[in-house]
């Protein structure tokens, strides 16, 4: 138990010496972040649909 005591205070400790950003800055990151993400999301969207129309079309010369 005492273990567990110790790597609690340890961990505490070591939140205090954690350089938070600012408010702003979380913000502009949090930001970038989901335009990323939503960039990304589109881009696999668009070749998602063009390989589903790739294969649809050389599966329908197959037939």
């Amino acid at each position: 138990m005492d273990r567990f005591v110790a790597f609690i205070n340890g961990a505490i400790e070591e939140l205090h010496q954690v350089r938070w950003p600012t408010r702003q800055q979380a913000v502009r990151l949090a930001a970038i972040v989901l335009a990323f993400t939503l960039v990304a999301a589109v881009a696999f969207g668009i070749l998602d649909f063009g390989l589903s129309q790739f294969i649809r079309a050389i599966v329908s010369l197959a037939i």
